[in-house]
């Protein structure tokens, strides 16, 4: 059918009043506290992330934006409070991949659907690293590999939970290599770096953001990167796939809002989380390093991104056979 010119008009007048009501509100947006959920404990690296950018976002908006730790079931407890709230932008969900990537895969039901959220920003990415106590004897990744082969099913792998990139990250480097290594799954990164540190586990992938004070004390040795280039901070310690090729193993924070949340809000907290972190510290770490880099994507770029993201996860999980154990 072929539309008149008056039917045309007609057409994009009713699109303008409907957009009208959404236009408004962002403008008028925000007129309270805004919270950001964070689906893991207090004290990761998620956690201090969505601190930072919630003092960020505070002084830019005018508005105070409180954080709040809604933790368990690999994140999916936060996830499912944020994606029954109000489509309003005062609800947010700042997470790792597990509930916006992962988790899809790895469990037969969920209770929330991670495709209905609306993606604001990926926020950063934190390269994972292989850290291991010093009493391994290993200084280099091909060393820990023959010393486990030599060890089967004697030494344990510590994760920040079960589905989590520091889990799956460990599944994959046992699938890839053949090693036997038990893992022992942590109610979240701080409790299972603790022990590391302590030597009841003698491997674990970690965040660089928050292994670099342990690695730069000598407390923990790191023996490669998980990103796919040799990361600035630490030029000299080669990456897993210099060893075993296309192994990556990055954890990335990403913004999002509940689903139905009107594309005018979510492009207002876009642009002024991108404003915020080019004038702040956020990817500095312990003695100013990067350790994270800063992405700040459009709505459309963390759309894509999160979708790549679920295949390769969805692919990792498939071939390893891991499940929510």
């Amino acid at each position: 059918m072929r539309l008149t010119a008056l039917s045309r008009r007609q057409l994009l007048a009713a699109a303008l009043v409907l957009a009208a009501p959404a236009v408004a509100l962002a403008q008028d947006y925000p007129n309270k506290p805004i919270r950001i959920v964070v689906p893991v404990p207090a004290g990761g690296a998620a956690d201090t992330l969505a601190r930072i950018i919630g003092e960020r976002l505070t002084a830019k908006l005018g508005q105070p934006v409180i954080v709040e730790n809604r933790v368990g079931a690999n994140g999916n407890i936060g996830a499912e409070y944020v994606a029954s709230a109000a489509p309003d932008g005062y609800t947010l969900l700042l997470s790792p991949p597990g509930p916006l990537a992962i988790n899809k895969s790895l469990y037969k039901k969920l209770s929330y659907d991670s495709d209905a959220f609306v993606p604001i920003s990926v926020i950063a990415a934190n390269p994972n690293v292989l850290l291991v106590h010093p009493k391994v004897p290993a200084k280099t990744l091909q060393e820990f590999i023959a010393y486990v082969k030599a060890n089967p099913d004697k030494l344990n792998y510590a994760s920040s939970g079960s589905g989590s990139t520091t889990h799956l990250a460990g599944e994959l480097l046992k699938h890839v290599t053949g090693v036997r290594i038990t893992h022992v799954p942590y109610k979240g990164g701080p409790p299972a770096y603790s022990d590391l540190m302590g030597g009841q586990v003698e491997m674990m992938f970690q965040g660089l953001a928050t292994a670099m004070p342990q690695i730069l004390d000598g407390k923990l040795r790191v023996l490669a990167v998980g990103s796919a280039k040799r990361h600035p901070a630490l030029p000299d310690v080669p990456t897993l796939a210099e060893t075993l090729p296309g192994f990556v193993s990055v954890s990335w924070t990403g913004l999002v809002a509940p689903p139905k949340t009107p594309a005018a809000i979510v492009n207002k907290l876009q642009a002024t989380i991108a404003d915020a972190l080019r004038q702040s510290d956020v990817g500095k770490g312990t003695k100013g390093f990067d350790v994270r880099d800063l992405i700040a994507s459009t709505p459309a770029e963390a759309t894509r991104f999160t979708l790549e993201e679920k295949e390769r996860w969805g692919a990792i999980i498939r071939s390893t056979g891991t499940t929510a154990d």
